[in-house]
């Protein structure tokens, strides 16, 4: 991944446009920071919301140019490329691609009006996005929408499904949390749908994840979808060429002030003596079972790191009980947002209850440590079960989550024979995906391969199909 110079006018002009939550923003900043590596100049789009977010967030100077659209997206972002195209700023080279979230497929369109590749970005996993492409099977067949309400509860989400390619005795409950509806009109439901079934429109498709790690669901994959290039762990990557004189190293993604104290904190415990906590940028809790998950911490006595957003219990304040800072002011720290991935990191940090987004399950593989997974919808409960029964590097926590349990799955997580196995699997897949991203590793092949055949190459029609209403 050798960088290319170019004079300005001569460089590929990428306009990268994540989804606007923290974790798409993340991967598709680490893929436009891999590209202006490999000399591109990159527009970086966010929402006119985030935009202004991270520049509260941030006084840095960047090398990547941002630009920020309004909610009607479509629209807004046929403006911005007219505007980029429209050659006011001889700094700023003609746009040659534009790299969108895999549901942002508004995108499409406009690219082929410009003619110019759109590559996709899948930032979660493989396994996930397996599961997504089989919804309309599982229309076709009855299998859901759910007959009612009791179904979510009377066993028949334990339903195995076991024709699904790449995907083996897959439960209904660990495929994404989109079919948990009693309605075909349901719209989280139908833009799953929509985004999906415009994947094979894309040029190609970058995936946050490595050969090894999921192998069989990438064939799956390859067997429905446009070229698939699995580029990750991106943090990872992103580590191969970043060096201290690097301008991006500055650039971050967090729409939330990070508590840098915390490591800090870190380097006065023990090597892996901490079990770090954090249910992600979206996911919420009851105040039920925030007690719980409090009270769990507190009595199984292991040190702490844990994350509570302002947001993290729906429609309330975050309100500890009394008494769990006095019992554990000497082993345990609460932060309302930390760099997460210096935290996975650092030596102290030996185990990790997550919610199961990607990122942070690959940033946890990418360090070697374990987890208690607890997922929240979405793609988590695929990650976890992915975790938990095919990788070996996770144990889940119940749904209806209880003190008594979180108490001792942490000190079988920390100091148990499970857990030290667990570790072991963890620190194996950590040394597979370092190879995946070292000179000649798969990843490390494929992103270079993304470049020269999908960014840089011709466009290829593949939108006779779409029709311009199809494009919003």
């Amino acid at each position: 991944m050798a960088f290319i110079p170019r004079s300005d006018q001569n460089k590929p002009h990428a306009v990268c446009i994540p989804y606007p939550a923290q974790g798409h923003i993340n991967s598709m900043l680490k893929v436009a920071k891999l590209l202006h590596h490999q000399g591109f100049h990159i527009t970086f789009v966010h929402t006119e919301f985030n935009y202004h977010r991270l520049l509260r967030q941030t006084t840095a100077s960047s090398p990547l140019q941002g630009a920020s659209i309004d909610k009607n997206c479509p629209v807004s972002f046929r403006a911005l490329l007219s505007k980029l195209c429209g050659g006011s700023n001889p700094d700023v080279p003609p746009v040659s691609c534009i790299v969108s979230d895999a549901v942002m497929s508004f995108t499409l369109y406009p690219a082929e009006e410009l003619g110019v590749p759109n590559v996709f970005l899948w930032g979660m996993s493989a396994c996930s996005y397996l599961g997504c492409l089989q919804f309309p099977q599982l229309i076709e067949r009855g299998i859901i929408p759910l007959k009612d309400e009791s179904y979510l509860t009377n066993g028949y989400l334990d339903t195995v499904i076991d024709w699904m390619p790449g995907m083996q005795k897959i439960r209904l409950r660990d495929l994404p949390t989109f079919i948990r509806t009693t309605s075909r009109d349901d719209i989280a439901l139908n833009f799953a749908l929509r985004e999906n079934g415009r994947a094979s429109k894309a040029s190609a498709i970058i995936l946050n994840t490595f050969e090894p790690l999921e192998k069989d669901a990438l064939d799956g994959l390859s067997k429905m979808l446009p070229p698939i290039y699995p580029v990750g762990p991106l943090n990872l990557l992103l580590s191969q060429v970043q060096h201290g004189n690097d301008h991006t190293l500055k650039i971050r993604s967090n729409l939330w002030e990070e508590d840098m104290e915390c490591l800090r904190w870190l380097d006065s415990k023990k090597a892996k003596s901490v079990i770090y906590a954090n249910f992600g940028s979206i996911a919420t809790v009851t105040p039920e079972e925030l007690v719980e998950f409090a009270w769990g911490l507190a009595n199984s006595k292991q040190d702490f790191l844990w994350v509570i957003r302002p947001d993290l219990v729906a429609d309330e304040s975050a309100v500890l009980p009394p008494e769990f800072g006095a019992e554990t002011k000497d082993r345990g720290l609460v932060a309302s947002w930390v760099p997460q991935e210096e935290v996975l990191e650092h030596s102290s940090v030996g185990g990790f209850l997550t919610h199961c987004g990607w990122n942070s399950i690959l940033e946890s593989i990418s360090n070697g440590v374990p987890m208690l997974c607890w997922p929240f919808g979405a793609d988590q409960p695929t990650n976890c079960r992915y975790c938990c029964t095919e990788w070996g590097i996770g144990m889940e926590i119940d749904g209806k989550v209880k003190r008594h349990e979180v108490e001792m799955m942490v000190r079988e997580l920390m100091s148990g024979e499970k857990g030290g196995a667990m570790r072991d699997k963890a620190t194996e897949w950590k040394s597979l995906a370092w190879e995946a991203v070292g000179p000649g590793g798969s990843s490390r092949v494929n992103f270079d391969r993304m470049i020269e055949e999908a960014l840089l190459s011709p466009k290829s029609s593949k939108m006779s199909t779409m029709s311009r209403d199809d494009s919003v």
